[in-house]
């Protein structure tokens, strides 16, 4: 079965400090060989909210440049 939808990400969490829901921030925290792992952080309060781990492919190869034929426009 095809994948019907790319990754999701947090636009408001319910913060526990402020005692209701608010908009959050994304913010990087490692970089691994398996993805990237960020964390949710209330806009409010800065309180930690959560985290998602967002897998692709190796980090560490650059992508691939695509390659130019002579005589081709493209």
């Amino acid at each position: 079965m095809p994948e019907q939808f790319g990754a999701f990400t947090a636009s408001e969490l319910y913060c526990p400090n402020c005692r209701q829901s608010q908009p959050v921030r994304e913010r990087l925290l490692l970089v691994l060989p398996s993805g990237e792992l960020y964390e949710y952080l209330c806009s409010q309060c800065a309180a930690s909210l959560g985290k998602r781990t967002v897998s692709g492919p190796n980090l560490s190869t650059p992508p691939r440049r695509p390659v130019r034929i002579p005589g081709k426009l493209s």
